[in-house]
């Protein structure tokens, strides 16, 4: 699903909203969980799961089409960890 189906599903279960509110509050839920990030804070949406972000230190890397070693600079990268109900929720319980 992306982000403009999401919208859509969104309005058509709520009538009561114009589309273009609900990309509005798609928009903004999505850019404070990015901006929170950015700032190094963890996201933490109960019985969904948690965003953070992880530090990936420098190392040398190959190139897989010449084999060659490359230096790989250290980089930050969101992570996503699911919360309980959703696992649960997508194994069926199991």
């Amino acid at each position: 699903m992306i982000k403009s189906e999401l919208v859509q599903k969104i309005a058509e279960t709520n009538p009561h909203l114009y589309q273009r509110d609900v990309e509005n509050i798609v928009n903004a839920i999505l850019e404070q969980i990015v901006s929170a990030l950015e700032r190094g804070d963890r996201v933490e949406l109960r019985g969904f799961g948690a965003f953070s972000v992880k530090k990936r230190e420098a190392r040398v890397g190959r190139n897989p089409r010449t084999g060659k070693q490359v230096d790989v600079s250290e980089k930050t990268v969101p992570y996503f960890k699911t919360g309980k109900e959703m696992r649960e929720r997508l194994n069926d319980g199991k």
